[in-house]
């Protein structure tokens, strides 16, 4: 798992560090923009920090695409008025001037779109990280990659991508939210996925998510916990290893719902306004709901503490419309009553 993990982590860190000459490109580095070659504050025992600021604006259109490409460092990514992407870049070093002006921030302006990739110098340890706070319209799509930085967005109202191997990553008022994706970081999201098919993934981290609105929600972890608040979506599928998922919302009428674990728990807060046919298994668990269920012919009471005898069951809650399928090797399955 390490490895893999470290050779995502090089693959991606190396996909960002190649640059091509583009039409109207910028280099961030030496004179560019808004510099700051004095800007020392005291940074723990490792002694003072050197920073260089930079900023600067480019026509992008209110509906066009914006990427963003960084190693180290956290990115900020907020949907606002106008046709201009802005760009705030904030290197940072506890190293010499040379260990700055080694790495750049290549901007590439052109026909409704603006990428901008970091680049470091190859075979150097470089100990240089860069911050960046980004304005774009609000209709603008955004694709973010980063291999070691938080990552968030918020308020973009077009197609939102959004990346990082040990970073956090954050969407919030996204309506087309498509990939919000995490090797060793947690990823949360609130008031997303209105409009799009949406995937969450963390290896080692969380995923949380509130308000979630979607055709479908994908949520996967390996170690990591999946917690679904007020959520809404005509699919939804949760996979986890040694994760326990948490859903509280709503069933839509001839919904699909899938929770496939290993060794979790899984917690369905549920209003009874939506029947379901559920489909439960558990090897070493045990299933309870707070739902008066059909099984077999007959129906279990409400406030029935459990179902006994049964690590499988086969049942069916009001006409049945939404189907709900969970499986769990050792944790226990629990339905309550929203």
């Amino acid at each position: 798992m390490r490895l893999a993990i470290l050779l995502a982590g090089m693959a991606l860190a190396a996909g960002l560090t190649s640059a091509t000459a583009q039409e109207r490109t910028t280099h961030f580095a030496g004179p560019h923009g808004r510099r700051d070659l004095n800007a020392y504050q005291p940074r723990g025992r490792s002694g003072l920090e050197r920073t260089e600021q930079f900023s600067n604006k480019y026509k992008l259109g209110s509906d066009g695409r914006f990427s963003l490409s960084n190693v180290d460092g956290n990115v900020v990514i907020t949907g606002g008025a106008g046709d201009e992407a802005t760009i705030e870049a904030v290197k940072r070093t506890r190293g010499d001037q040379r260990e700055l002006d080694r790495v750049t921030v290549d901007v590439s302006a052109r026909n409704g779109r603006v990428d901008v990739r970091t680049i470091y110098p190859p075979y150097r340890n470089n100990q240089v990280s860069v911050d960046y706070t980004v304005m774009v319209p609000a209709n603008a799509s955004v694709d973010i990659k980063s291999v070691s930085g938080n990552v968030s967005v918020r308020d973009v109202k077009g197609s939102v991508r959004a990346e990082s191997v040990s970073g956090n990553v954050l969407a919030s008022g996204t309506p087309r939210l498509e990939l919000a994706k995490s090797v060793s970081g947690d990823v949360d999201l609130s008031d997303a996925g209105m409009d799009a098919d949406v995937a969450a993934s963390s290896i080692s981290g969380n995923v949380r998510g509130k308000g979630i609105r979607g055709r479908s929600f994908e949520a996967d972890t390996i170690s990591g916990d999946v917690t679904l608040t007020d959520a809404v979506c005509d699919r939804l599928g949760v996979r986890s290893i040694s994760g326990s998922v948490a859903y509280s919302g709503a069933l839509a009428r001839t919904g699909r719902y899938d929770f496939n674990l290993h060794s979790g728990n899984v917690r369905l807060v549920l209003s009874d306004s939506t029947g379901f046919d559920l489909t439960a298994n558990t090897f070493s668990g045990s299933i309870n709901s707070e739902l008066p269920l059909t099984i077999g012919g007959d129906r279990a009471r409400r406030g029935r503490q459990g179902i006994p005898n049964r690590r499988s069951v086969v049942a069916t809650y009001g006409d049945g419309s939404a189907a709900l399928t969970i499986k769990t090797f050792s944790g226990d399955i629990i339905i309550v009553r929203r």
